[in-house]
């Protein structure tokens, strides 16, 4: 089967990111200056995530480290992935990321993406048993907590949803930052993103599905539909589906079946098409799960996510316009169990 998570999968995954997160140029920065004396190199600027090309990637080329390091603890580079976060995540270094973003002009610093995969770092953190892992949440919890009230502040002021496909979408990053507040039971969070999130999309129908842009990552159809699955639970779910993507048992909108097309792996931005590919899978494989097995529609969903797997998982490694990020959507859709 095309979309399983096997434990050699995982070691090329895991030797990929091991490659990267340390690896500081190519870089690109999402940097505001506010004097000359911020002209700085990656890791003088972010002592812990400073490579894998930006931030961000870097944040979550550690959560598949450590997600693949619970999963398949004998795996050979399980001794590596821990001298890579006993030497990255010790006080002085965090410390250091959360001074960084209290500096003037930096609120909107990897806002909501990189917020919200940060707090998914620290939530696999709290699924590790052991006192390395008790450590390592410690020291990273400052930085955590930094931005789990950073999205306390910006929630209630965004009045409205940012539906692209790319970074800024926020359907993505309730969905990631819901599963955080879950693990860790911050119930404050957890009722801010699903009020948010209610205030969004409650009422949203009849969706057009223009998509793919030639810059998406994400599908904004698919990703509202599983942040609302996340939001609503199973039964509410069904009803707001069914008023969302009303023909989905005709497999419409066609383009959310089709898997896209990439034409040029080196490019940086079209590259983003297999992440399409491969967060698509996620999201139809997480749907799918609302579904009971008799229903047409889950079946339809599981087929479209193996469509997009075979699609994207043979070039998650290559180049490095992809290989620095595309093994954590694959991860994504494969730590989904395929429902039986």
């Amino acid at each position: 089967m095309t979309g399983s998570l096997t434990p050699a999968l995982a070691r090329k995954f895991v030797r990929a990111a091991l490659s990267h997160v340390t690896r500081e140029y190519p870089n690109k920065l999402d940097h505001v200056l506010n004097k000359r004396a911020d002209l700085k190199s990656p890791r003088e600027l972010h002592a812990v995530f400073f490579g894998s090309f930006d931030w961000h990637s870097c944040v979550h080329g550690y959560w598949l480290l450590a997600s693949l390091l619970r999963l398949f603890p004998e795996m050979r580079e399980a001794e590596d992935i821990e001298d890579l976060f006993d030497t990255q995540l010790v006080a002085a270094k965090v410390k250091s990321e959360v001074r960084y973003l209290r500096q003037p002009l930096r609120a909107t610093f990897e806002r909501p993406y990189g917020w919200a995969w940060l707090l998914m770092f620290f939530a696999e953190l709290n699924r590790h048993d052991g006192q390395k892992a008790k450590r390592w949440r410690g020291v990273l919890a400052p930085l955590a907590d930094a931005f789990a009230e950073r999205f306390l502040v910006f929630l209630p002021k965004a009045t409205y949803p940012t539906r692209v496909g790319t970074h800024f979408n926020s359907a993505f990053a309730v969905a990631l930052a819901l599963e955080y507040a879950k693990t860790v039971s911050n119930d404050t969070l957890l009722e801010a993103l699903v009020k948010k999130a209610r205030q969004w999309y409650s009422k949203d129908s009849g969706c057009q599905a223009w998509e793919p842009s030639g810059d998406d990552f994400l599908s904004p159809a698919l990703m509202e539909a599983e942040c609302m699955r996340r939001v609503l639970g199973n039964s509410n779910f069904s009803s707001w589906i069914d008023r969302f993507l009303p023909h989905l048992a005709m497999r419409a909108p066609a383009t959310l079946f089709t898997p896209a097309f990439v034409s040029d792996r080196s490019d940086g931005k079209i590259a983003h098409l297999d992440v399409l590919n491969l967060s698509r899978a996620w999201c139809w494989r997480s749907i799918a799960t609302a579904w009971s097995p008799g229903d047409e529609r889950r079946g339809l969903a599981l087929e479209a996510a193996e469509r997009h797997l075979a699609a994207s998982l043979p070039h998650v490694t290559g180049d490095y316009m992809g290989e620095h990020w595309l093994a954590t959507f694959a991860l994504l859709a494969l730590m989904q169990a395929r429902p039986t």
